[in-house]
This record gives C-alpha cells, structure tokens and sequence, in this order.
C-alpha cells in the first residue's frame, strides 16, 4: 500500500487559496460556542430580530421599557444568536482507497484537509471519523485555528482499513448523539450494498449532509478486454471475466444506473454533492461548491 506523506496533502500555496472560502448555515442548533453561524434559537446575541410577549421567569434584561412606557404591555427585545456550526469529516479510509496510482486517497484527504482549515478559520469546529468496515472517532468535534496541524498529522497516518460498509459506520456516527450539524461524507461510496444500500444509509443521517464523490474516468471506461481474472482489493474474492464488448457495455450501463441513484438522492433530498476526479487538481474543483466564495448548508 502506498505511503501518504504531508507533501501529499498539503502545502503552503494549497492553504493560501482556501483563505477566502467560507462555510455558511442557514440556520445551526443551538448549544454550541458562540462563533459566526446564525442559530435556530433566539436569544442574547447582538443582532436584533423579534419581539414577544415577557412571561415569568424571562430575563428581566431582555425587557424593552420603551414600550412598557408607551403601551403599559411588558415585551422582550430578542437577538439572534451566532454559534458555530459543527463540521463531521466521515474519510473512507478503506483497502481500495489506497491501491491504485495515485491513491483515491490523496484526493480524498486532500478535499478533507481543506475542509478543515475552512472550518477552523471560521472557529467552527470539526471531528475527524475514519471509516471502512467500521468508524472511528480520529479527533473528537474541536474548534481553533491550531488544531489545523493535529487534522493533518491525524490524516497522514491513517491507514488502509478493510472493507466498505458505510451503513455500519453511520449507524454508529448516530449512536454519537453528536449536536446536529454538516456531516461530510469523503468516499468513492463503491460499498457492497449498492446504490440502493448506500442511499438507505445516508437517509437514517441527522445531520446536513456534504457528499465528496471520489471519481476517475476509469470507473466508467476501465479499459479492459480480453479473458481476465479479477480480484476484489477488499474482499480477496476473485472472478473470471471475460470482457467483450458487449459485457463491457453493460458494465457501463450498471454504472451510470448506479451514478443516477447518488445524484437522484442528492436532488431529491437537496443534499450537496461534489465528483471530485482525483485525477485533477482539487481546489479548482473544490471551489465549484464556493461559487459566491462561500457554501450554504
């Protein structure tokens, strides 16, 4: 299994362009640190929002006596709070990331690593969940710009785990009870469920959800022909093919019937979704979702 080093993933001209991209939320749950994001709730914020009626036991600070004055009626003045919006990094870190040339998981962890630093910048904060046949909690939910480096040590010393099983590794992101927030799945989402199993999964999620395809064109035209023997990298199983034309387009029609599965999933729940060729350059395609120079969850 290739090495993946920190001149894979990062350098100094890689974090200077992420420096004016930015994650925005609509709206985060209550709870967190006070930070940049606009929470549900309304309460002693700086920016004012709303008027209701004072019941008893509210803050008496919160009363506008301008009113009381004019009208003789007791109101409270309500702000809106600014929290922080925690960020769940989810990196497939399974056996097939890791096997061909470059790594799938250059890309992925690259697409990570800027994620983090956005974050970061913004004082949001991040955890850091590894995946294969099961999820691990690499770095629980933290915030501040120097926690920067001890993400990308985590990264770099990840190593190849076993099979994909996404449903598993969500099932257990759920059990965390974790405060909701954007959950960002980095994965080429090849799991042995399917298309269907894959979106099962990603429907039990609580969380906003973030999908980073990892993608090369070879997934659609692998180029072969001929009587092949092939080995699953995960699994070790092994098939006998033999890769006419006609068995070749029929792969590509799985295929794209798979691609259509993810996509119809991300519109109908109005989900983002990135293809991210780990072939290319990854900031470039990482700005895509940074048009306005910030994402909106």
């Amino acid at each position: 299994m290739p090495v993946i080093s920190a001149t894979d993933l990062f350098d100094a001209s890689f974090l200077e362009s992420l420096a004016h991209l930015h994650l925005h939320a609509r709206r985060v749950a209550r709870g967190g640190r006070h930070a940049e994001q606009r929470s549900r709730d309304l309460g002693s914020g700086i920016e004012f929002k709303d008027f209701r009626a004072y019941v008893p036991g509210d803050d008496f600070r919160a009363i506008d006596w301008t009113i009381f004055r004019r009208l003789g009626r007791v109101f409270l003045r309500l702000f809106e709070e600014l929290e922080d919006l925690p960020v769940y990094l989810l990196t497939d870190i399974s056996r097939s990331m890791y096997v061909e040339e470059p790594p799938r998981a250059i890309g992925g962890l690259r697409a990570a690593l800027a994620l983090t630093s956005i974050a970061l910048n913004q004082h949001d904060s991040v955890g850091l969940f590894p995946f294969s046949d099961e999820l691990e909690v690499a770095i629980r939910p933290r915030s501040g710009k120097r926690s920067f480096m001890r993400f990308a040590r985590a990264m770099v010393e990840f190593e190849p785990g076993g099979e994909t099983n996404l449903g598993r590794s969500l099932r257990k992101l759920n059990a965390l009870r974790l405060r909701e927030g954007l959950c960002v799945i980095v994965s080429d989402f090849f799991d042995p469920s399917g298309a269907k199993g894959i979106t099962a999964a990603l429907a039990t999620v609580r969380h906003k959800l973030l999908l980073v395809q990892l993608v090369r064109a070879s997934d659609r035209k692998p180029g072969l022909s001929g009587d092949l023997q092939l080995r699953d990298c995960e699994s070790g199983a092994v098939e006998d093919v033999s890769a006419t034309p006609r068995v070749m387009a029929r792969y590509q029609e799985a295929y794209d019937r798979f691609q259509a599965e993810i996509v119809g999933f991300a519109r109908a729940r109005n989900v983002g979704l990135l293809q991210l060729d780990v072939e290319q350059d990854v900031l470039p395609q990482l700005a895509t979702l940074f048009s306005t120079g910030s994402y909106t969850v």
